[in-house]
């Protein structure tokens, strides 16, 4: 179900440019290799509402872009796929996310600068979208502060359900015990979830049970080609990822979080959901990589 004013879900968190350099042979550190650099819109909340947009469910977002050029960039770019902008605040400059992949897709690097969101929590908890009661449910990362999403977890906006995206090992330490997790679902990687565990798992259906057993509500753990897992009241589930040419794996895992929470909104059993969800992460990765220049 759609809301009166269209948007079904609210994301809330990054959303900024993507500076993505794609190399066109292996690299090693200290390395200079051909390839290719593309821009285009980028962090996990704006990830999963373009995602959730393009699956028919639209989303607005709740974050910071730039009072810049390339934040009105941001904003247009965005706009014109679906995307309610009316909740990013304006201010300083716009984020920005570089990362470094091999000629496979496969990550080397990355570096998110995200000072503008760091920066502005409390005008973040203070937007009237959490005072309004969405449809679909909220979706978090972990470039929040811990604080912010505990805050978050209490609004109405919260009531059809939270789903928490790490986005990174170092911010899943932070989320290990985050006071929301009874009512929240987490989606991350194995690395991710090692990290939120403390402990190496012998698989990510393991690590799905392990995030259970700490108190999350329902946990979606992948680990690349191997197979994923879902764990939560209704059922485990576990699939293995289509097989498919990677091209690019930057903003997968947002793609992945969109499709499930369609898949679930659907009515689709744990299974079915997971299956979905492993299918559109596995077409974001082996399509070519669309770029825009801010």
């Amino acid at each position: 179900m759609i809301g009166a004013q269209g948007q079904w879900a609210l994301c809330v968190g990054a959303a900024h440019w993507d500076v993505i350099a794609r190399s066109t042979r292996p690299l090693l550190p200290g390395n200079d290799a051909p390839g290719t650099v593309a821009h285009r819109p980028g962090g996990v909340a704006l990830n999963v509402a373009l995602a959730l947009a393009a699956l028919g469910r639209p989303a607005a977002i709740l974050g910071v872009v730039g009072a810049d050029a390339e934040g009105a960039r941001l904003i247009e770019a965005a706009s014109a796929r679906g995307v309610d902008c009316a909740s990013l605040l304006r201010r300083g400059a716009t984020d920005r996310y570089v990362a470094i992949e091999g000629p496979d897709g496969a990550l080397v690097a990355a570096v998110a600068d995200c000072a503008g969101l760091d920066a502005a929590g409390d005008a973040l908890a203070a937007s009237p979208a959490l005072a309004r009661r969405w449809p679909g449910p909220v979706v978090a990362d972990g470039n929040l502060a811990p604080s912010l999403l505990a805050r978050l977890a209490e609004t109405p906006a919260a009531a059809a359900g939270l789903a928490l995206v790490p986005a990174s090992p170092a911010k899943a330490v932070a989320l290990a015990d985050a006071p929301c997790r009874g009512r929240a679902t987490i989606y991350l990687n194995r690395a991710e979830a090692e990290a939120a565990l403390g402990a190496a798992q012998p698989s990510a259906a393991a690590a799905a049970a392990a995030l259970r057993a700490r108190g999350w509500a329902a946990a979606l753990v992948t680990d690349g080609p191997r197979a994923a897992a879902w764990d939560a009241a209704d059922g485990a589930a576990e699939a293995s990822p289509p097989a498919v040419a990677a091209r690019s794996v930057t903003g997968a895992g947002d793609v992945l979080v969109a499709a499930h929470l369609v898949a679930r909104a659907k009515g689709r059993d744990p299974a079915e959901a997971l299956g979905v969800a492993l299918a559109a992460a596995a077409a974001h990765v082996s399509r070519p990589d669309p770029s825009e220049a801010p």
